[in-house]
């Protein structure tokens, strides 16, 4: 008899589902049962306290003074509280009912991986000849140091580039210092710094057509995670210089101003122009926002985005090419930087009930998520506070985000970390129905004799 090695994956498919299925009701049921009434009333109160701690939260951000301490105790006490709660009603069943979750998302995932679930397309690579002339811009101050502790400057010049280490007791322009460099003959420009200063050399990059190398040494390096590189050990990325492949990738602008990973306006923009935010993030937020929030200072957004329009938002974030927002194990993460398109994230609270909608509504109101080719944000004043990839800056109103397909020419070593792959979607409705299925008949039967 032969052996259908087809099949036999998809009834390994199909238990996965069921086990995801079994794993999820079993979840719910077992401190239900263990509770009983009490159990149900203790789900509820569950919800409730998730509501108010959301109340509780939007109070510790939009008021001051002695109600604003007790909104934080009850933010951070009720959550507390009901953990404890939980714990010591539903005993050893609280546990159990969080692995066999565990064992649901797990399951649900393998059951639909390769069941017609949208797959993303890597990111093309192309042979890239060596560069002769290649010119790096490192900044010793980036990452805590990282260009020393990592000895980037020392491997950069045995691989034959020339090193201009940025001075930290002056401003320097780091544009006017790429410029330079294309004029004196240099065919390849690259960045050990943070994401703000990648996007100014990345756009002179662009505009002359030359490759650009990205290298980690910045503090989080979310433009380098995207692309798949080491941020480890970021004198791995020099091995571009010798076993490099090409990808093109999209750049965005906000006006005229560059970036690789995102634009943010609203709050957030407002609170990074105050010059005590560097050195108390925490203390400058809580003094800032109440005035924010409820719109007593910053200027009154109106963004216009493929079609549609968000009135008087408190934050829009543009992206270049969209964030996941639908994976929670993937949340901050691009799955591709060559899409062609900008991501939109809009927000708007108005009121403590909206806050918690935030939180317990699957589709809340106050969120808006798009995607679009263009985002222009306008405001009530002349000028826009704005967060380009982490760099603080004004803005002439309106500001006219576009993203310009493929102007990256992104420098990457052959042999590096990648992207991870995104798993797909937990859809329960599609587990159902490949649960329920009771032979082959999705996919063609292929017999080996």
């Amino acid at each position: 008899m032969g052996l259908d090695l087809s099949d036999r994956a998809y009834r390994e498919q199909r238990w996965a589902a069921r086990t995801a299925l079994a794993a999820a009701a079993l979840a719910l049921l077992v401190p239900l049962a263990y509770g009983g009434i009490g159990g149900v009333l203790l789900l509820v109160a569950g919800a409730a306290g998730l509501g108010v701690s959301a109340v509780a939260a939007w109070w510790t951000l939009t008021l001051r003074g002695p109600v604003r301490w007790v909104a934080a105790a009850w933010a951070v006490a009720l959550p507390a509280a009901l953990v404890a709660l939980f714990a010591a009603t539903l005993s050893w069943t609280l546990p159990t009912s969080v692995a066999l979750w565990a064992v649901a998302v797990w399951s649900g995932r393998h059951a639909l991986q390769g069941t017609g679930s949208p797959r993303v397309r890597v990111m093309r690579e192309r042979k890239a000849a060596r560069a002769l002339r290649p010119y790096l811009i490192m900044n010793p101050r980036s990452g805590g140091g990282k260009v020393g502790r990592f000895a980037l400057k020392e491997k950069a010049e045995r691989l034959g580039a020339h090193v201009v280490l940025l001075d930290p007791d002056q401003h320097q322009d780091v544009t006017a210092l790429a410029r330079k460099a294309v004029a004196d003959g240099a065919d390849l420009l690259g960045v050990a710094g943070g994401d703000g200063t990648q996007a100014l050399v990345a756009a002179v990059a662009a505009e002359h057509g030359l490759p650009f190398l990205v290298i980690s040494a910045g503090t989080r390096n979310h433009f380098a995670m995207d692309l798949g590189l080491d941020r480890d050990d970021p004198s791995r990325c020099l091995d571009a210089l010798t076993d490099g492949v090409e990808l093109r990738v999209d750049l965005g602008f906000a006006g005229d101003q560059p970036f690789v990973n995102n634009a943010s306006f609203g709050a957030y923009a407002a609170i990074v122009q105050s010059p005590g935010y560097r050195d108390d993030k925490i203390g400058t937020s809580l003094e800032l926002l109440p005035d924010l929030l409820t719109r007593q200072q910053g200027p009154l957004l109106t963004a216009h985005a493929g079609g549609k329009t968000l009135t008087h938002p408190h934050a829009v974030l543009v992206s270049n090419n969209p964030y996941r927002t639908d994976d929670p194990f993937g949340l901050g993460r691009r799955d591709r930087l060559d899409a062609a398109v900008l991501g939109v994230l809009g927000i708007r609270v108005d009121n403590a009930a909206e806050a918690a909608a935030l939180l317990l509504d699957s589709a809340p109101g106050g969120l808006t998520i798009l995607t679009a080719t263009e985002v222009v944000i306008e405001a009530d004043r002349p000028q826009i506070e704005a967060g380009v990839d982490g760099e603080a800056l004004v803005l002439p109103a309106p500001v006219r985000c576009r993203v310009v397909p493929g102007a990256l020419r992104v420098r990457v070593p052959r042999h590096r970390p990648g992207v991870p792959e995104r798993g797909p979607r937990l859809d329960w409705r599609r587990l159902r129905k490949l649960a329920a299925t009771v032979g082959r008949t999705a996919v063609h039967r292929r017999s080996y004799l």
